[in-house]
């Protein structure tokens, strides 16, 4: 019997959902997890290393990195073929009040995860 999936933990809800490619059909449409949507947020923009991701995300290493694998193949699809790309759905909790934050070195950039981060 497989283990129970993990509950991933997130700073915040992307801002944005959808986007289009110019001349794009609705039909062709790729679907990014909310987690593989964090996992992109922390590991490219926020450049932490995959077990720093991990830790921030309530994972394993190696589920941060399969989940960093597939969102890099369904943005690229998206980007390549004109899909439109939606970001929605996953097995994700939203932080609540900083816990992403506490006591690492590098907090949310962007203080998303509530006035406790300085805890």
């Amino acid at each position: 019997m497989p283990r129970p999936v993990r509950v991933r933990r997130v700073c915040e809800e992307p801002k944005y959902t959808k986007f289009v490619p110019d001349g794009a059909s609705e039909a062709a449409t790729e679907t990014l997890t909310i987690e593989e949507y964090e996992v992109i947020r922390h590991v490219d923009y926020q450049k932490l290393t995959h077990e720093e991701c991990a830790q921030k995300m309530a994972i394993s290493r190696t589920t941060v990195t399969e989940l960093y694998e597939t969102a890099r193949y369904k943005i690229a699809d998206s980007i390549i073929t004109g899909k439109i790309l939606c970001i929605e759905g996953g097995n994700y909790r939203v932080c609540e009040g900083g816990e992403c934050c506490i006591a690492r070195t590098n907090p949310c950039s962007d203080d998303s995860c509530g006035a406790a981060s300085g805890e």
